[in-house]
Parts: structure tokens; sequence; C-alpha cells
């Protein structure tokens, strides 16, 4: 039994579980104790720690890995590719962006697990993965990650049928800053080469959407820049509330108050539209990393809402 001093906090995580899409599913106690007990922080290194032994090892039995191939003219400007080794029809592509705060991160580090547990993933459930690196902050600013989605997104479409993949089908994923960028893709249309971006759809996980809304710290001012006069501009709610591309968008139950502010605001803006409302997931029980680190693992009420908005469209 848990000491007395966690009541509160369990209290107060149930509370949150009111307006979003929920579903139930398997977490072990222990590990949701925690979370509980790390709290609304963004700590990579512990979560990870937790996360790690649930994930597979590699080399990665039925897949076939690729790594660093070149999509654009930075150094940055690398893939990791993902084919599942099963013979198929033309595969749906998913787009990985994981976060960094803009001004690090990879997208695979020898010897973790992670980012390569997204791509796992998409492989068991017939995708053809695609891992990103990107360029960072302060060395490239704002509309650097979108720029760089463009030119993915062009190499996704020009390469990925000689590696199976279906290039109508390219779904387009980010986590924090990753899906931080995904928002500036979307919703800012003359960064897209294609009609549509080239995307079937998008989904964004613990994004930043309006930037006049909340504080925005150091890393995110290396990237956006320090003039707030420019924010409104740079920000993607008003773009994501009138584009129609299909997308998703999930914040974790125990994210920093921010990204749940963040959520609301592209939920509720979204609702009132025309276009209407959007998948919309607040993932209980979960934290700004474990989100993305539970992926691949027994607990799928996360990767169960991409496969289905991935079937219906919506």
């Amino acid at each position: 039994m848990r000491p007395p001093k966690f009541a509160t906090a369990v209290i107060a995580a149930t509370l949150l579980l009111t307006t979003a899409a929920r579903a139930e599913g398997p977490m072990p106690d222990d590990l949701a104790w925690q979370l509980i007990e790390m709290g609304r922080t963004i700590d990579p290194p512990k979560t990870a720690a937790l996360y790690a032994p649930l994930q597979q090892k590699e080399p990665y039995p039925g897949v076939t890995v690729e790594r660093d191939v070149q999509y654009g003219p930075a150094e940055l400007n690398r893939l990791d590719l993902f084919v599942p080794d099963t013979s198929s029809d033309a595969r749906p592509v998913l787009v990985f962006l994981r976060g960094g705060a803009f001004i690090t991160g990879d997208k695979h580090i020898s010897g973790s697990p992670f980012y390569d547990n997204v791509m796992l993933w998409a492989g068991k459930n017939g995708f053809v993965g695609v891992n990103l690196n990107y360029r960072l902050a302060p060395r490239s600013p704002w509309p650097a990650g979108a720029e760089d989605i463009a030119a993915a997104i062009q190499w996704v479409v020009d390469n990925i049928a000689a590696h199976g993949g279906d290039p109508t089908r390219i779904y387009l994923m980010g986590h924090s800053a990753g899906a931080v960028h995904v928002a500036t893709y979307v919703s800012h249309a003359e960064f897209h080469k294609l009609k549509a971006g080239g995307l079937k759809g998008a989904i964004m996980l613990s994004g930043i959407y309006d930037l006049t809304a909340t504080p925005l710290a150091e890393p995110e001012k290396a990237y956006f820049g320090s003039n707030p006069a420019r924010y409104a501009e740079r920000s993607s709610l008003d773009g994501l509330t009138a584009t129609r591309i299909p997308f998703m968008i999930v914040t974790a139950e125990l994210d920093p108050p921010g990204f749940n502010k963040q959520f609301d605001l592209l939920k509720e803006a979204r609702c009132k539209a025309e276009s209407g409302c959007v998948r919309a997931l607040l993932l209980p029980q979960h934290s700004h990393m474990s989100e993305v680190y539970s992926i691949n693992t027994a607990d799928t009420r996360l990767t169960d809402q991409i496969l289905d908005f991935v079937k219906s469209g919506k």
C-alpha cells in the first residue's frame, strides 16, 4: 500500500479525465505509481529507464532497417527506414519526428530502444516506418522544422514505392517539439511541395499550437525567436482550425499543464470551426515521455486510437 501522501496526486490525476476520449488498458500498478511519483515533469532518462526493459533489443527480427538515409541537403537531414520483411501490397507509411526541445535529440542512439520502438510498432501493424532527424535551433530557427518535413515527404513520395510503401498514404506523427513541427507543416500550406502536403493524415502528441497562450521557455525562443510580435503568425492554431488534412491530437494526463492547455485550446477551437471536431485523446496515467516510450509495449491505449484514426480517416 502506498503512503497517504500520494492520495492527493491520485485524486488530482483522476480529476483530469473529464473531457477527452479515453480507453482503459494495461499499465502495471507499480509503473503507474512511479509515473505519478515523478509528477508533471519531462524526464527522459528516468522515464526511459522504466520503459527500456519492456522494449525489443537489436537485432530486430522480421524487419529490414536502413540507417541514416539522406533526404535533404543538411547534415541532419537523415532518416531511418524500417521495412517489414513479409511480402505485401503497398503499405501505408508512418513518418515520425521525435522531440528534443527544438535544440537537441536523435532519432536513434546505439543501445537505446528509443525511438526504434515507434518504427517497430509501425512495421508490426502494416506500415513502412520512416524516422526523421531534422535541423536544430539555434543554428536553424523557425521554419527549419517544417522545411525539413517538406523535404522528407518529397523523398518519401519519390522513393518509398521501391521499399514497399504507398506514396499516396503517408501519415505524419510527431511528439513534443516534433509535434510542433508537424503542426507547423500541416497548418502552413506555404511549406507544402505537394497537394495537401502529401499527407493522408497527421498525429500530434503533446504539441504547442498557440505560441501566445503559454510562456515560451528558452529552447522554444531559440527556435521561434525572442520577438513576441512574431508568435501569432508562427503559431499553428488558426491553420489547424481551418485545414482539411485529417489529424488527431493527444496529451498525456501527467503532461506539464501547459501542454494540457494547448490541447484544450486546439480541441475547442476546432470543434467551433466549420471544419469540425477532430479525434482528441487525453491519455490516462501517462507522462510527457511515457506516452511515446510506451509504444510497442502491451499498453496499446494510444496506438489503438492511432490505428482507428488511420482506418476511419478521422
